[in-house]
């Protein structure tokens, strides 16, 4: 049986961290992913010694930046025959509105467009590899609107409104990329983890959230379930297909946010 490769960005702490962990312990090679080299130590010894399954690989890349988001892509397919499993999962929330290096506004740029430039370099391989992409949205993509003047809280921001509308990004990336990749054999899926205790969640809102863990569990159920091997194009809560907003169902909306997506990547890229 071959070992599975599964890269998660944002892995060294929440539910990235408690998803590395627990598919480690099923005897897949993790890919970690991190800002801070220290937090990816950390993480990589933690697998070490209670995965059973050797230290597995890391890279550190700031997602503010799409050159190192670049970078990251061509280092995993210099490095990898195979990624069996890609989890989205980096994320952040500001109560400020601030611009990237590249000149993005940072919940916009970290939350949705790196993963949608990391995971279009990734795609030839993705596609060789028939692999399962899940990306991590959250329930609070119901409360965005889409206002192409005003994506990047260009009219108005609040911290929350950024966060709603990346995790909102999220899902209509999934639903036309499910589309896109039809008969490649590649899945893509999206799930909100939960309300968990995450520095996330400590960060955009005061309350208590279950244990990390819990939202490690349904990574890991998307990632390597059988029952869900050839389900593509789906926002899950709680293990089970569950209905998106409408914003994301709407077909030209999502041709609209991936043509705007592409021209701000290869505008970046020239």
């Amino acid at each position: 049986m071959k070992q599975n490769v599964i890269c998660i960005t944002g892995s060294t702490d929440g539910i990235g961290r408690a998803a590395a962990l627990q598919l480690a312990q099923t005897g897949a090679m993790v890919i970690l992913h991190g800002r801070s080299a220290e937090r990816l130590e950390a993480v990589e010894q933690e697998i070490a010694e209670n995965a059973g399954s050797g230290s597995p690989g890391s890279i550190q890349a700031d997602f503010s930046s799409l050159d190192q988001v670049t970078v990251m892509a061509e280092r995993l397919l210099a490095d990898q025959q195979q990624i069996d499993v890609l989890i989205n999962n980096a994320g952040l929330y500001r109560d400020r509105k601030k611009l990237t290096v590249d000149g993005f506004e940072t919940t916009f740029a970290v939350n949705y467009l790196a993963h949608f430039h990391l995971t279009l370099l990734l795609e030839p391989l993705l596609i060789k590899s028939k692999a399962r992409i899940i990306n991590v949205s959250s329930v609070d993509h119901f409360s965005a609107g889409f206002e192409v003047g005003n994506m990047q809280g260009e009219l108005q921001y609040t911290g929350y409104d950024a966060y709603a509308f990346s995790k909102l990004c999220n899902v209509m990336f999934t639903l036309e990329h499910a589309v896109r990749l039809k008969g490649t054999g590649v899945t893509v899926n999206t799930l909100d983890p939960g309300v968990l205790a995450t520095k996330l969640l400590h960060a955009g809102w005061s309350l208590s959230g279950q244990d990390p863990a819990y939202g490690g569990d349904t990574l890991a159920w998307l990632a390597l379930s059988q029952e869900v091997a050839a389900v593509t194009g789906r926002y899950f809560e709680n293990n089970r297909p569950a209905r998106c907003s409408a914003l994301a169902k709407d077909p030209q909306l999502r041709r609209q946010l991936w043509d705007i997506s592409k021209a701000i990547v290869e505008a970046h890229s020239t």
